[in-house]
């Protein structure tokens, strides 16, 4: 026992880790004890909430608690929207994302199954159904760390949706070949006009809501997946509570921690052998990455129909 706390001691100091979890700066507790939870990081993109969270309110069934997260920030809005839609509210006092979420799903002991959202996720009809489907068709052959829906604009999900729709050919000319791949480098995470191409500007992909229906029109009903071989862009995910309490929590270091608790998930399913699962039957849109984070917001402020359900 004293060396194990020794050798934490030594973690701490040598790596900087702090401890995984934090006391809320701010707590509204509206949850009504489900065995399954969604969690949604919120709190920098105010301009997205009014419709993430009436499509999140439309979608969500209401045997899932649902717990908007603060990262670092209190905002009396986001309390609004909690209140007004009877979800919780949880805000941390230190601005970093793995501990607001570690401490969240800690505070809702008895969500088994695990939902994470960021605000710029849009979600649609299906999505807390056919998550869990394709994380059960999977653990037939698989021991999956998570699943997600296929996402437009996200390094691997695109690829897929271009095949689906026969747009290779045409976004190879507009743009650039779609290789799956993670990386600022590519235009799909970084060209703002690749961005509105995803979104459907041109006519050439379907309004989001449309093309979740072709998508699942297009598959058969038992579950379609296929498992992603590279780092996947955690913005809209499903996982069993057991696979932090067995494997650890998020790890929290200086910093605001940005994109380790993607790190961090991705490197357990490698270094553990577990499968990350993407369910061909369930699109979800992605509002933009980094680079074209600036347009995109012009374009949402000017474009909302495309957006709003």
């Amino acid at each position: 026992m004293i060396k194990e706390k020794i050798r934490s001691l030594y973690k701490n100091i040598r790596y900087g880790i702090k401890p995984s979890f934090e006391a809320p700066r701010y707590f509204l507790n509206n949850a009504k004890g489900t065995s399954s939870a969604c969690f949604i990081l919120s709190g920098y993109k105010q301009f997205t909430w009014e419709i993430v969270f009436k499509r999140l309110k439309k979608f969500c069934p209401e045997n899932i608690d649902v717990c908007i997260v603060s990262s670092g920030l209190y905002s009396q809005e986001l309390e609004s929207y909690a209140k007004k839609y009877n979800w919780s509210y949880y805000a941390t006092k230190r601005n970093c994302v793995g501990l607001a979420l570690n401490s969240a799903i800690k505070a809702f002991p008895k969500a088994e199954n695990i939902f994470k959202l960021d605000e710029d996720i849009f979600l649609t009809e299906g999505f807390f159904e056919e998550l869990p489907k394709a994380y059960q068709e999977a653990s037939k052959d698989y021991y999956p760390a998570f699943s997600a829906p296929l996402i437009p604009i996200n390094g691997f999900g695109y690829r897929t949706i271009l095949e689906k729709l026969g747009l290779v050919e045409l976004y190879t000319k507009k743009f650039e070949y779609p290789i799956v791949f993670t990386g600022p480098f590519m235009q799909i995470e970084s060209n703002p006009d690749v961005a509105k191409f995803m979104w459907g500007e041109s006519g050439d992909v379907p309004q989001i809501d449309a093309l979740n229906k072709r998508i699942k029109d297009s598959s058969s009903e038992n579950g379609d997946y296929s498992v992603c071989p590279i780092r996947f862009s955690i913005g809209a995910i499903y996982f069993k509570r057991d696979l932090l309490e067995k494997e650890g929590w998020i790890p929290v270091y200086k910093g605001n921690g940005m994109g380790l608790d993607e790190v961090f998930l991705c490197n357990l399913a490698t270094s553990k052998s577990k499968a990350i699962v993407v369910s061909e039957r369930q699109v979800v849109g992605h509002l933009s990455f980094g680079k074209q984070n600036k347009p995109m917001e012009e374009y949402f402020k000017t474009h909302k129909e495309v957006f709003d359900i």
